[in-house]
């Protein structure tokens, strides 16, 4: 009876998604939050371009604010020699002891990979890095990235295989992104200073403007409408389809697609990092991952 429940349970919530799976939209649903004049939005607010020139980049962000859910977006990255730009890809609230969920995609010199960078920060304190090489070329295609957030886990999915997990370990004491709004936003920017190989490789402006494309936003999130939504948000219930204990952690098949990921994709772990943390790692490495 109770496998019962919970099946009944998760076809109640798939239904929820699927009545969910409605396009936002560019026009209505972000806004500029700079570089307005190297950005274009098109096809009724399907499609977006964000460009990085020697004078600016840009992005965008969510108008409104959201607690769990799935943020989902396809992407077509930067092609041809893009090193030192980022373009970025992220659920973040606000202040010095903000949450934020990252995708970063670190440019690259022609012919070789980007890298998919993530990390989590909750109450300010981030160091949670993992990086992985993609399977595939981004820049020739769009592909789809999705930042699943709910009270158990965050899951960062590369067209729906899982790349990373981050469980929820309150009970020992370990913050989670919880209790604080998001935005998700997206940036293409100068990190010329960092981001290939530690700052080494610069940016070549004379192939710029660099140019990186989007469509098929997907915000099926519970909107915040204030600290309300701090309960309101978590609790299980059939609309809250992220509630239902199918959500809570993965499944077998995808612990295979995850584990498939990490042994032939993962380039850095922060978790295995002995010389940056002198042995001192964050104490969610010595849990159980996913």
């Amino acid at each position: 009876m109770g496998n019962l429940r919970i099946l009944l349970v998760a076809l109640v919530s798939l239904v929820a998604l699927n009545q969910d799976l409605v396009h936002a939209n560019f026009y209505t649903d972000t806004v500029f939050t700079w570089g307005s004049q190297n950005s274009a939005i098109w096809g009724n607010g399907n499609n977006l371009a964000l460009m990085l020139d020697k004078v600016s980049g840009s992005g965008i962000q969510t108008s409104r604010e959201f607690l769990f859910g799935s943020i989902e977006m396809q992407i077509k990255l930067v092609p041809g020699n893009s090193a030192g730009t980022v373009t970025a890809y992220y659920m973040s609230s606000t202040g010095s002891k903000h949450d934020e969920i990252d995708f970063e995609f670190l440019g690259n010199l022609s012919g070789q990979p980007y890298i998919i960078h993530t990390n989590v920060f909750t109450q300010g304190v981030g160091n949670r890095e993992q990086q992985f090489y993609p399977w595939f070329d981004p820049t020739s295609d769009f592909h789809s990235y999705t930042i699943h957030w709910n009270p158990s886990q965050i899951v960062w999915f590369v067209d729906g295989l899982p790349i990373r997990v981050y469980r929820n370990y309150e009970r020992y004491g370990i913050p989670f992104p919880n209790k604080q709004a998001m935005r998700a936003y997206s940036s293409l920017w100068n990190a010329d200073d960092w981001a290939t190989r530690g700052g080494l490789i610069k940016i070549d402006w004379s192939n710029a403007p660099f140019i990186a494309r989007y469509r098929q936003l997907r915000l099926r999130a519970c909107a915040w409408t204030g600290p309300n939504s701090i309960s309101q948000c978590a609790q299980t219930t059939p609309a809250n389809w992220w509630t239902s204990p199918v959500y809570s952690e993965l499944n077998d098949m995808q612990k295979g697609q995850l584990n498939w990921v990490r042994q032939n994709f993962m380039i850095y772990d922060y978790c295995k990092d002995t010389k940056r943390f002198n042995g001192q790692f964050h104490p969610e490495c010595s849990l159980l991952q996913f």
